[in-house]
């Protein structure tokens, strides 16, 4: 299957993945990679260090998914603190390894980096990317709750137009555990005229401080059931992860029926939990 075609299926179904640290070797995240394979996602999508600090690694990831492993990739690439010159050269080295796909961030802000002030917005990335770079597929980032630094959900959705009116044509949306929310967001995205597809964002519960980690960086919501299940296995780590996977799969199950585009879920690195969620969604999924 061509990888445009792939974007094109009636609901897709992918993975996320993130580099190893600068420290540990790439080898490391090799066996989950096979594992994840298997399972035979529409695409996986490798992450980008802050400031470009795992930008190697990305690509080479995304390299070895896509031709050892015979899965489509995509690699991720933010812009916050990338020179244009330095954009050149990250694209260039994508399009030379042969990967066909780019999730083009802003990127989150850090205190350890000087922003380049060349690339302020995603829209800016894709822009540059859909002119300099005309032969890959471009997929953006949107917000089911709104982006942490948007002054309100209108102004957000304003921005997710000129992303999609600059060339990003496939949306992968991120985390919630409140599929209301996603579904408003589509809808009212569709009401502005957001005509690409919306992947929803979905990650199981791995641990508390995990969770509460990431929901403090991208302001994620967690409603009352979420909470529940949190408190109450906090202190038992097996049963939390049960308990996770099996609101992840409500969370797919809910989705799919009521007609989402599809489903990226946040692996965390963890083939067991991609694997078990998988087996219980799958037949779903591609009804």
């Amino acid at each position: 299957m061509k990888t445009t075609d792939i974007f094109k299926k009636k609901r897709v179904f992918s993975f996320e993945v993130f580099p190893p640290k600068r420290t540990m070797p790439i080898e490391k995240i090799y066996d989950t990679l096979d594992e994840l394979a298997v399972l035979k996602p529409d695409f996986i999508s490798v992450t980008y260090g802050a400031g470009g600090s795992a930008s190697a690694y990305t690509i080479e990831i995304a390299s070895k998914i896509k031709h050892d492993l015979k899965t489509e990739s995509v690699a991720h690439l933010t812009c916050l603190y990338l020179s244009e010159e330095e954009a050149r050269e990250v694209l260039s080295r994508i399009e030379e390894n042969g990967i066909e796909n780019v999730l083009a961030l802003r990127g989150d802000s850090s205190p350890d980096f000087e922003p380049k002030n060349r690339f302020c917005y995603a829209s800016d990335l894709i822009s540059f990317i859909k002119e300099n770079n005309p032969n890959l597929n471009i997929l953006g980032a949107c917000y089911p709750e709104g982006h942490s630094e948007s002054p309100n959900k209108i102004d957000d959705l304003r921005c997710l137009k000129k992303k999609t009116d600059a060339g990003a044509s496939h949306l992968v949306s991120q985390l919630f555990f409140d599929n209301s929310l996603f579904f408003d967001f589509a809808e009212k995205a569709r009401i502005a005229g957001i005509e690409a597809p919306i992947e929803a964002g979905i990650m199981p519960v791995v641990n508390k401080k995990q969770i509460e980690r990431m929901v403090s960086l991208c302001g994620a919501s967690l409603p009352e059931k979420f909470l529940k299940i949190m408190n109450r296995y906090e202190d038992n780590p097996e049963a939390l992860r049960d308990a996770g996977i099996a609101y992840a799969v409500d969370q797919i199950v809910d989705l799919v029926t009521r007609g989402v585009d599809g489903i990226h879920l946040y692996t965390m690195n963890n083939a067991y939990i991609a694997r078990r969620i998988c087996e219980a969604v799958k037949t779903i999924i591609e009804t």
